[in-house]
């Protein structure tokens, strides 16, 4: 039997595994974890509760985890604090997993060179073993752990008063989940059992709620771009590929954004403040703004000839009003046309890029230690600070290591991407020969790109694309599938 051929086989999930793996060694990544790491794994014990005086002890506090339904490598713990004059302190703690992960041993070996977590529909490929992302190091449910805490005042404008990071000890008295969370938060369902069962996290998760749409707006006075994101993934029935789930934006899913911004723009100027390095994450002002203010013309809106991040969003905020239904198509365009991010060594004394989509300029990733390895290396930069120990890296080091974990993003996003598609080619090798509404989401001499409406599919036009860019509407015939490279390929046929 043809292994490859799905119509024979029926064994998606493995097709899959198979392909995920291929395409995690074809980008250089290591998809098992060496014998060297396993023995030093077999060797780890749990970590210590508090290792220094200076350590707090913040269990008594209701913190609670929000996360994916299916996550199990907690990064994050929130929690409020009410104080006078309509101040609140949002509280976050951070898994201490360099308390585990020890710089230049073998773990952290692995996971310098991966530099993240790669998830794919059919495994979860860990940048450090499961044993310790959703065990030792994850912030469980009920389980005392170490963790680095930013904190935040904000005042009843939604603007920051103070903040600090120190070392804690904390637990986790709820595990939530977006989905659960949100119609609650939105006044469309009841609250979570989980809610219910701990005293004043119903209030808390309340406050929470309101100070993170306060730091939303604010943000987006000051030009945050708001961005619709649609994320498909496959559902399995078994060992096939049946159909797929979309995962929209909702409140739950909002709250931790704005925590997770906040506490990464405080940990930047915590860290240039003690003036220490980091690494930033950066998203620069849009080369193709041409393009973004052609796109706006066509809707019949004005933008500046020059890059201008409030004027964007005045024009998104306007369209997502107008016509919600299709918000997600536009901000699928204007992702595409500012590009990606990447990170970049930042040194005390220097100017920093800073981050066009959110219009911060002060921005590190420091928040989800057991999947980015960026992360992993600014909490030890953090803690140095913190204890007032010598920087654990060296300039050029870092400047390698902030080279190296962009390169390795695009590869870990190609290798997503490509299994996705290889998941879509399998539940669309039956709609071959059929036409559907299109948009173009890549335009370059590789190639030109488009996304069928009503379906999380994006393929290759590869007749007809001539003067085609971005943003442009079109329909489109379904003419090829390849499982095995992800290829949906379509004609255009208007």
């Amino acid at each position: 039997m043809d292994q490859t051929d799905p119509k024979r086989s029926g064994r998606h999930l493995e097709i899959l595994r198979r392909i995920a793996r291929r395409a995690m060694i074809e980008r250089g990544f290591l998809p098992d974890f060496s014998a060297r790491v396993e023995s030093e794994l077999a060797g780890l014990k749990a970590a210590p509760a508090a290792d220094s005086d200076s350590v707090r002890d913040l269990r008594d506090l209701p913190w609670c985890s929000i996360d994916n339904d299916e996550s199990r490598d907690l990064d994050q713990l929130t929690v409020v604090r009410e104080g006078a004059k309509d101040a609140v302190t949002i509280l976050v703690a951070i898994a201490d997993v360099d308390t585990v992960v020890r710089k230049g041993q073998a773990i952290d070996d692995h996971a310098c060179h991966n530099t993240t977590s790669i998830y794919t529909p059919a495994r979860i490929f860990s940048m450090i073993p499961e044993a310790l992302s959703t065990g030792l190091t994850s912030l469980n449910d009920g389980e005392d752990r170490a963790a680095v805490v930013v904190e935040m005042t904000v005042g009843g404008d939604g603007a920051l008063d103070g903040s600090d990071v120190y070392r804690a000890l904390v637990r986790n008295r709820a595990k939530l989940a977006y989905n659960a969370l949100a119609p609650w938060l939105e006044g469309q369902g009841p609250a979570p059992g989980a809610v219910t069962a701990v005293k004043g996290l119903e209030k808390n998760l309340r406050t929470q709620d309101c100070v993170a749409q306060m730091l939303r707006s604010r943000r987006q006075a000051h030009g945050a771009l708001n961005l619709e994101t649609v994320e498909a993934n496959p559902v399995f029935d078994g060992d096939r590929v049946k159909s797929y789930t979309i995962e929209r934006k909702n409140r739950a899913k909002e709250l931790i954004e704005d925590f997770m911004i906040a506490a990464n723009s405080v940990v930047a100027r915590y860290l240039e403040s003690r003036r220490v390095p980091s690494i930033r994450r950066v998203v620069h002002a849009p080369k193709r703004w041409d393009r973004i203010v052609g796109v706006a013309s066509e809707k019949g809106w004005t933008l500046p000839g020059e890059p201008d991040a409030k004027a964007l969003e005045g024009f998104l905020t306007a369209q997502k009003a107008r016509d919600p239904g299709r918000f997600h198509n536009l901000s699928q365009t204007v992702i595409k046309l500012i590009g990606a991010g990447e990170y970049m060594a930042d040194f005390p004394g220097r100017e920093a890029p800073g981050h066009f989509g959110l219009a911060v300029k002060d921005y590190a990733h420091s928040t989800a230690p057991n999947r980015r390895f960026p992360d992993l290396v600014t909490q030890r930069l953090v803690k140095a600070a913190i204890e007032g120990r010598p920087v654990p890296y060296g300039d050029g080091e870092l400047v390698d290591i902030a080279r190296h974990c962009t390169l390795k993003e695009d590869d870990a996003n190609k290798v997503e991407r490509l299994v996705r598609k290889s998941a879509f080619a399998l539940m669309l090798q039956a709609r071959i020969g059929e036409s559907f509404d299109a948009i173009v989401t890549g335009a370059a001499p590789k190639g030109t790109w488009v996304r069928i409406n009503g379906q999380p599919v994006e393929g290759r036009l590869v007749e007809g694309f001539g003067g085609l860019d971005v943003g442009d509407r079109l329909r489109v015939n379904l003419i090829r599938t390849d499982v095995e490279q992800g290829f949906i390929d379509f004609r255009r046929v208007d």
